[in-house]
């Protein structure tokens, strides 16, 4: 009896765990969006909307490198991140399309827009949907090509 409790325990825990995760589900993305425009015009920097659910091994791995260094850093110095969930692909699709980031590429996904809400630079072709095997360094070498690229203004 002892064995199956603590083994219900042990379940219980994983499942609350795996619904914590870096894309706030019930957030208003739209106003997430504008919000993120807004202090962009504010401080001439790009907003980093990135595209992902919490399901999503390759999309936790990108958020857990974007929060290590140097990523952090970089992201920090160059964009406003705004993170959109997904779900199971029937959640802010419109964001993506109005981006022009084609969702049935992989996720995670990435749009870089100034902050006149111009597309700079969208993931079209899934480069980041295999953040696993990219790993840190590829990872961070993605943001610094990408901060490279997209200069609000350019």
């Amino acid at each position: 009896m002892r064995f199956a409790l603590g083994l219900l325990v042990m379940l219980f825990a994983v499942s609350a765990h795996a619904a914590e995760g870096p894309y706030d589900e019930q957030a208003d993305a739209p106003r997430d969006v504008q919000r993120a425009l807004a202090d962009a015009a504010a401080t001439e920097s790009a907003v980093l909307v990135v595209f992902g659910a919490n399901w999503c091994a390759d999309c936790r791995i990108l958020d857990m490198t974007m929060k290590q260094e140097p990523t952090a850093t970089l992201l920090a110095r160059q964009f406003r991140v705004v993170k959109v969930d997904v779900g199971r692909f029937n959640r802010n699709v419109g964001i993506a399309d109005a981006y022009g980031v084609p969702l049935a590429s992989g996720i995670p996904a990435i749009a870089i827009v100034s902050p006149r809400n111009d597309v700079l630079l969208a993931t079209r072709a899934g480069e980041l949907a295999d953040a696993r095997k990219m790993g840190e360094a590829g990872i961070h070498a993605f943001f610094r090509r990408a901060a490279g690229v997209a200069r609000p203004g350019s």
